[in-house]
């Protein structure tokens, strides 16, 4: 394993995982390999798409490509959990899994949920531009992680 690639301490993301920075709802699921936390309340709009869940390796790698197979299998299978339990427990039709990597060199994978009667006009990339799509500040978001914690658990 790469050294140089085990934590960087500008980074955002590891940030998240050393506690430096608060996330709202806290850790959705957290262990040696894998963090699962709900993505940041806007600061313009005071709000975050509910259900944007972002899925990301504990260490400091900048892409799938750098992952190892265990790391791999421990990402690739949260991100079905996850998106298994959002179908389940919010109605979500339709669970969006995006890796785009241009301003954090930090791999994170987003979870976004397509929600029943977004317009298609709305759906990909753009779904949380939709003016109905759900939305919530810091209290409805953990309430959505506790309930995305107590269904996980049951998986």
């Amino acid at each position: 394993m790469d050294s140089s690639l085990q934590s960087s301490d500008g980074c955002f993301v590891c940030g998240k995982h050393r506690g430096q920075i608060s996330v709202p709802g806290g850790a959705i699921y957290e262990d040696g390999l894998i963090y699962v936390g709900h993505a940041q309340v806007s600061e313009e709009q005071g709000t975050a798409y509910l259900g944007h869940v972002l899925v990301e390796p504990k260490r400091h790698v900048p892409g799938l490509a750098e992952l190892t197979d265990i790391e791999a299998e421990a990402v690739g299978r949260m991100v079905a959990r996850i998106s298994h339990v959002l179908k389940m427990i919010e109605g979500v039709v339709h669970v969006y899994a995006f890796v785009i990597g241009d301003r954090v060199d930090h791999l994170h994978i987003h979870l976004v949920p397509r929600y029943a009667g977004a317009p298609k006009e709305y759906w990909g990339v753009r779904v949380d531009e939709w003016p109905d799509a759900p939305r919530g500040g810091p209290d409805k978001v953990a309430a959505l992680c506790e309930r995305l914690r107590k269904n996980l658990s049951s998986l």
